[in-house]
């Protein structure tokens, strides 16, 4: 099970730089068509474009190991976007850091205890100031719960 040590141990610091091309192949993977991410010679990023954050994040910077989660009884709960005025556009260089900020356990209705894991991502500019946070929540079925059909 998770481990909960990991409550309020935030992960390392990485940088990310907001690409134009990165912001044009979210939005075509995502199916967008809206030219504010297609056609911008600056574009905005969509709202959920910051998940990408996940592909630079890793070791060190990933919580989630540091809470000893079992992704393979895994399952993605919930995922929120807090945006503290525009979102970033190309060009912008974001700092970011996770932390699990809460960690707790409820009874499955088909038996066997659920732990729900809360990560929050911070997303800074280059001044420092809090542009946006990701929160995301992951739940860790019991092997119990599994077992059973």
């Amino acid at each position: 099970m998770a481990n909960a040590d990991a409550v309020g141990r935030p992960g390392a610091t990485f940088v990310m730089d907001v690409e134009r091309g990165k912001i044009r192949e979210f939005a075509r993977a995502t199916g967008s068509r809206h030219p504010a991410y297609l056609e911008d010679k600056q574009p905005v990023i969509p709202p959920t474009f910051l998940t990408t954050q996940l592909i630079w994040q890793g070791g060190e910077a990933d919580v989630m190991q540091l809470a000893e989660v079992d992704f393979e009884r895994g399952l993605h709960a919930e995922q929120e976007y807090i945006f503290y005025g525009p979102p970033p556009r190309a060009g912008a260089q974001l700092t970011f850091s996770s932390t699990i900020t809460d960690m707790y356990d409820k009874q499955g209705r088909r038996g066997g205890a659920m732990t729900f894991v809360v990560m929050v991502t911070e997303f800074r500019d280059e001044a420092g100031r809090l542009v946006a946070e990701a929160r995301n929540t992951v739940v860790e079925t019991s092997p119990a719960a599994e077992a059973q059909p």
